[in-house]
């Protein structure tokens, strides 16, 4: 359940789940309901990714919603005004560890706090600093998409393409969604092979 405050009462809300699973559509619908309810809203997003924009959150249905692009999560600290009661932040996958802190923080001094990320990379393994921040959150969901090999509900990332990177920004030329059983943790010729 999700409540709306004027008290300054903090917390933190994880979306986490595969590509393809709807978490920023998610990200974006609590934001616009947040609008709503006539709470003031500041939503950041890493510099990294510029796929669909360069100013807005984007989903793969091409849903928008405005955001300030930072470098790193203390650019967000910075970056947040004081009356600001709902924070949004998607893909936080792509921040440094200084993120849980951050949210932390803000969660402490008041403010809704809505972020939104990868939980496993492509081999299958946590994807830092998903984990940690959903540990220290009141609210996590976790969505699932469908799995392009046999339909199935997809909890993973398959990465189409031999890369040894953890972090290479893509889209469905890239990646699918997979369940359990169709998953491969790594492609052949893949550098950072997982041991499963």
């Amino acid at each position: 359940m999700i409540y709306f405050s004027k008290n300054p009462v903090g917390w933190i809300e994880v979306i986490c789940g595969p590509m393809f699973s709807g978490k920023s559509e998610e990200l974006i619908r609590r934001l616009k309901r947040a609008e709503i309810a006539k709470l003031r809203i500041q939503v950041f997003k890493p510099e990294i990714d510029d796929r669909y924009s360069t100013t807005h959150i984007v989903s793969h249905s091409d849903l928008k919603y405005k955001a300030e692009i930072v470098k790193n999560s203390e650019e967000i600290f910075k970056k947040v005004k004081p009356r600001t009661e709902v924070i949004g932040i998607d893909e936080a996958q792509f921040f440094d560890m200084g993120i849980v802190e951050i949210c932390n923080k803000l969660a402490y001094l008041g403010k809704r706090v809505i972020v939104s990320g990868l939980d496993m990379d492509y081999r299958g393994i946590p994807f830092e600093p998903m984990p940690q921040l959903m540990a220290i959150a009141e609210i996590v969901t976790k969505l699932n998409a469908i799995c392009s090999q046999c339909g199935a509900p997809a909890f993973y990332t398959q990465r189409k393409i031999p890369e040894g990177e953890r972090i290479v920004i893509g889209d469905a030329s890239i990646y699918e969604a997979r369940c359990r059983r169709c998953f491969e943790p790594y492609m052949e010729g893949d550098g950072e092979k997982n041991d499963k």
